[in-house]
C-alpha cells in the first residue's frame, strides 16, 4: 500500500504513522486524521508531535511550504483544548494570526476536519477584513468560539471594544502562521498591539511561531509571543537551497517590457504541453490591476479557462474563485500574493512569475505552491533583461535558463485580444506597473525619465494604447514624478473617446522613442530614485 501522508513531503525510509499517538492524542482527532486518509506524519509534524518536551512548549518551527505545517500547530493546539480545564462557554481557547484572509479560511477549515469526530463540538470562527464586520462580530459575540483565525488587522478592530475583549480571558494558545511576515514591519506593530490587549504572557499561554523562512532580522522580535526558552525546530538543512528541490525552477529573459504579453503567451503554451493532459497552472503578477490585465488578456487568448484572485475583487468573489480553483482539474489562474504564503492547491503543475518580486523570499513562497502532496511541478520567472539583476541578486537560488524557446514576436490573436480590453483597463495596469517599478529604479539603474519611458514602451508597444495613458496630477505627486518628461497629466473618463483622449504630445512620444533598447537601463540616480523607497500600496 502506497504511504499516505498528511501533505507533501520528501518520503522518509521509515516514517512514523498517526496511529503510533494512540493514548497521545484524543481518539476524536486519531479519528478525524484517518478519515481525513492522513496515515504517515510529515517531518515536521513528527518533530513537533515527538521531540518536543511537551504539546504546551512554547516553540519556533521551521519547515519547508507544503509540508503540513498547519497540521503540525492544530494538533498540539487541538490536543491542549480537548484535555484542559473546563473553559467557560463563549471563551476562545486558541487564537491563530494569519497575514491573509484566503489561508484563514483554509486554517478554518482544516480545523473543522480534525474536530469533526471529537465527543464535544468544537466551534472555529474567523475574523478577516472583506467581510461585513458586523454580520461576524455578531457570529463571534453571540457564538463560542474556541478557536479563532484571524488576520491582525480585523483582530485589532474586534478588540478594540472591551465585550470583544472579555472573550478572550481563558486565552491558551497564541499561534502565528507565517510568522516571518506576521512579525514584519507592519505586521509587527498589529501584532504587539494585539498582544497588548490579550491576558499578559505570564498567564501562561503558549505560543508557536510557524513558517517556512526565518530570516535573522526577525529572531529578536520572537518575544513578543514566546517566552526566552523557547523551543527550536527545523526541518530544513541549511546546505540545501532555499527552495523544494523537487521544484525544476527556470528563467526567461526577454529584451524588453513591450515583449511580456508575446512572451507570456508563448510562454504558458509550453507550460500546458509539460502538464500533460491537465495543465494547472498560477501565474504571479506585481500588482492587482496588472493581474486583472492579464487575466483579461488570456481570457481573449486562450483556451484554458482562466481564473483571477487578487485584492480589488470582493471577498465573496475571492472566497468562490479559491474553491473553484481547488477543485479544477485544469486551468490557469492570474494572482497576486494574497495567496503567495501558506495556501494549498492540489496538483499545480507550473508556477509562472511575470515582473520583479520584492524579494527572494517572495520568490520562494511563490515557487512554493507548486510540488505539494508528492506531485510533481515547475517554477518559471519572466523577467526583463533590465530585470535580470534578480537573478545575480539571488545566486544561492536554483534557477536555470528556460529549456525551450519563447517567441516575443507579435501575432495577429495577441494584438486583437488585446485591441479589445478597454482603456480603462489598460490605464490601471500601466499606473500600477509605474507605481511599481518606481521602488526599483536604483537597481535598475534608471532616472526617472528613463522608468516613464519604459513604462510608455508597455502603454504603446505592449498594451497597443493609442498614446500614453493619462494619469491624475495627485497619483503622479504621490509616485515623485511631476514634472518628469513624458508623463500624461490628465483623467481617463468613461464617456471620452480613448483615441482622442490619449493622443502623445510630440514631448511624450519623444520621451517614450528614447526608452532603453535591449534592457539596457539609463544610469543615474535622478530625483526620486529612492531605491525601494517607491509609493506602497500600489494597485
Amino acid at each position: 500500500m502506497q504511504a499516505v501522508y498528511s501533505t507533501s513531503s520528501l518520503k522518509q525510509a521509515n516514517p512514523t504513522p498517526f496511529k503510533s499517538l494512540t493514548g497521545k492524542l484524543d481518539p476524536g482527532i486519531l479519528k478525524a486524521l484517518d478519515a481525513m486518509q492522513y496515515e504517515y506524519m510529515t517531518p515536521v509534524q513528527e518533530k513537533v508531535l515527538n521531540s518536543l518536551p511537551s504539546l504546551r512548549t512554547d516553540c519556533l518551527v521551521q519547515a519547508k511550504t507544503g509540508t503540513g505545517k498547519t497540521t503540525a500547530f492544530l494538533l498540539p493546539a487541538l490536543q491542549s483544548l480537548v484535555t484542559s480545564d473546563s473553559v467557560p462557554e463563549g471563551q476562545v481557547v486558541i487564537l491563530i494570526l494569519s497575514p491573509t484572509r484566503e489561508l484563514a479560511m483554509q486554517i478554518a477549515k482544516e480545523c473543522d476536519q480534525i474536530t469533526a469526530h471529537l465527543h464535544k463540538r468544537i466551534e472555529c470562527h474567523t475574523a478577516f477584513g472583506g467581510s461585513a464586520r458586523a454580520t461576524a462580530l455578531s457570529s463571534f459575540m453571540n457564538g463560542s468560539p474556541s478557536v479563532l483565525v484571524a488576520t491582525p488587522g480585523r483582530l485589532k478592530d474586534y478588540l478594540s471594544e472591551t465585550s470583544t475583549r472579555a472573550k478572550f480571558k481563558n486565552l491558551r494558545t497564541v499561534i502565528l502562521d507565517e510568522a516571518d511576515t506576521m512579525l514584519k514591519q507592519g505586521f509587527l506593530e498589529d501584532v504587539k498591539h494585539i498582544l497588548r490587549l490579550l491576558p499578559p504572557k505570564r498567564s501562561g499561554w503558549q505560543g508557536m511561531c510557524f513558517s517556512a523562512t526565518v530570516p535573522d532580522k526577525i529572531k529578536d522580535v520572537l518575544e513578543v509571543v514566546l517566552m526566552p526558552n523557547y523551543a527550536t525546530v527545523s526541518t530544513i538543512d541549511k546546505s540545501e537551497p532555499p527552495t523544494h528541490t523537487r521544484v525544476p525552477q527556470y528563467h526567461v529573459v526577454i529584451p524588453t517590457v513591450k515583449d511580456t504579453f508575446t512572451a507570456l503567451l508563448s510562454l504558458v503554451e509550453h507550460e500546458r504541453q509539460e502538464g500533460n493532459a491537465n495543465p494547472k497552472i498560477i501565474v504571479f503578477g506585481t500588482t492587482a490591476n496588472l493581474v486583472a490585465l492579464y487575466a483579461e488578456f488570456f481570457r481573449r487568448s486562450s483556451s484554458l479557462r482562466v481564473y483571477e484572485l487578487q485584492s480589488r475583487l470582493s471577498q465573496p468573489r475571492r472566497t468562490r474563485t479559491t474553491q473553484e480553483f481547488k477543485e479544477a482539474t485544469s486551468g490557469i489562474m492570474f494572482a497576486t500574493d494574497v495567496i503567495g504564503r501558506g495556501m494549498d492547491f492540489p496538483n499545480v503543475t507550473s508556477v509562472i512569475q511575470v515582473g520583479l518580486p520584492m524579494n527572494g523570499e517572495q520568490y520562494v513562497h511563490r515557487v512554493g505552491r507548486t510540488a505539494r502532496v508528492d506531485k510533481d511541478g515547475r517554477a518559471v520567472i519572466l523577467l526583463t533583461h533590465a530585470e535580470s539583476f534578480f537573478l545575480r541578486l539571488n545566486q544561492n537560488l536554483p534557477i536555470r535558463p528556460y529549456v525551450h524557446k519563447i517567441d516575443t514576436k507579435d501575432n495577429a490573436a495577441a494584438t486583437e485580444a488585446m485591441a479589445t480590453i478597454d482603456e480603462k483597463s489598460k490605464q490601471k495596469a500601466y499606473s500600477a506597473y509605474l507605481g511599481y517599478m518606481k521602488g526599483f529604479m536604483n537597481k535598475l539603474q534608471l532616472k526617472p525619465e528613463g522608468l516613464v519611458a519604459m513604462a510608455n514602451e508597455l502603454a504603446i508597444k505592449a498594451l497597443h494604447c493609442p498614446g500614453v495613458p493619462p494619469m491624475e496630477k495627485k497619483t503622479i505627486g504621490k509616485m515623485g514624478l511631476r514634472g518628469v518628461q513624458g508623463i500624461n497629466y490628465g483623467t481617463l473618463s468613461d464617456d471620452e473617446s480613448p483615441a482622442k483622449r490619449m493622443k502623445p504630445s510630440l514631448e511624450q512620444r519623444q520621451t517614450f522613442n528614447s526608452a532603453p533598447r535591449g534592457g539596457r537601463a539609463a544610469r543615474g540616480r535622478g530625483a526620486g530614485g529612492g531605491g525601494r523607497g517607491g509609493m506602497k500600496n500600489i494597485a
